[in-house]
């Protein structure tokens, strides 16, 4: 395991997170075209002991996923930059990353994609790639 360092936008909150490994699982859902204003965002899957708020605190917005059950998207309340989200569907200990607000995620590779099905006509598959989630 190794600790990463990451920010906001404005710098107002800042996080360090502790991962097992320096990789991307990119997500093409439609819920974060629309948050992140891009093709996909950069996530990784890690326990929530792993992270810690190190700077400021984080506001809250909650919407309903894809099972139905709530997401709450956790972000700096200044520059609203998306630091993680927790997916009541995976449990209360496990949260979804930024991975790419992190110290040095510019030079990680991709390590999977989900939300295939999703996916830009145009975007090419650089990773395994999952039309919804890996299996349980």
């Amino acid at each position: 395991m190794t600790t990463y360092n990451g920010k906001c936008h404005c710098g107002q909150t800042a996080w360090a997170a502790e991962l097992p490994e320096n990789e991307h699982i990119l997500c093409h859902c439609d819920t974060c075209k629309q948050l992140g204003g891009g093709a996909y965002s950069l996530n990784q899957i890690i326990p929530k002991k792993n992270l810690k708020i190190t700077k400021g605190a984080l506001k809250t917005y909650t919407y309903k996923g894809d099972s139905g059950k709530s997401v709450n998207c956790y972000y700096c309340p200044n520059c609203t930059t998306h630091a993680y989200h927790h997916q009541e569907a995976m449990g209360p200990d496990t949260i979804v990353i930024r991975t790419i607000l992190l110290d040095g995620a510019k030079k990680w590779k991709a390590h999977a994609e989900i939300f295939g099905k999703d996916r830009m006509d145009w975007e090419k598959e650089v990773a395994t790639t999952f039309e919804v989630m890996p299996p349980s």
